[in-house]
């Protein structure tokens, strides 16, 4: 964090009850937090000489993991961007060996990728570092509290998307007019 910026133990003093104000101190210490999670995935990628959202990719199917596989269309959702944009880097994280793609049972149409062995021994060597960053990360709310803030924030993503798609209803229906 730049060191103009508030610190957990000083930010509280600063933050306004006032909603809005609230809501801006939020969104810019989410950013900030994003900003942070894009550096380690990045700096993990680096290791593996792939670029920081093909590593997003893994970590996406690794947390979707099916036994038969993670569709494009499930792991672009989940990463908030276009499918096309899956589909080429999953084409070169399976040239690179990280990934496996094959046409699904149900509709050849479909994708599904899957983790090979050798990602999944790379993610179990770095299992030792992710812990301690989890415990660096959520040290002050103990395992109870960080499955609360998680679902907390789990919550608010919830709320913001649906304000999000009554906002695109709301223009779809004003530009009808």
């Amino acid at each position: 964090m730049p060191p103009d910026l508030p610190s957990p133990p000083t930010a509280p003093y600063r933050i306004s009850t006032d909603g809005q104000e609230i809501f801006r101190t939020f969104v810019w210490e989410i950013r900030s937090i994003s900003a942070c999670l894009e550096e380690l995935a990045k700096f993990r990628a680096n290791v593996l000489g792939i670029t920081g959202p093909q590593w997003m990719i893994l970590m996406a199917v690794d947390y979707l993991g099916r036994e038969k596989g993670v569709s494009v269309n499930l792991v672009s959702r989940l990463m908030h961007v276009d499918p096309s944009f899956v589909t080429t880097h999953s084409k070169l994280l399976e040239k690179k060996g990280f990934l496996r793609r094959k046409p699904s049972a149900a509709d050849a149409r479909v994708v599904q990728m899957s983790l090979t062995a050798k990602t999944r021994k790379h993610l179990a060597s770095l299992m030792p570092r992710g812990e301690a960053q989890d415990v660096q990360a959520f040290d002050e709310f103990g395992p109870d509290g960080s499955s609360e803030f998680i679902t907390g924030l789990a919550a608010v993503r919830h709320r913001l998307e649906k304000a999000r798609s009554g906002i695109r209803k709301s223009k779809t229906s004003n530009r009808q007019k």
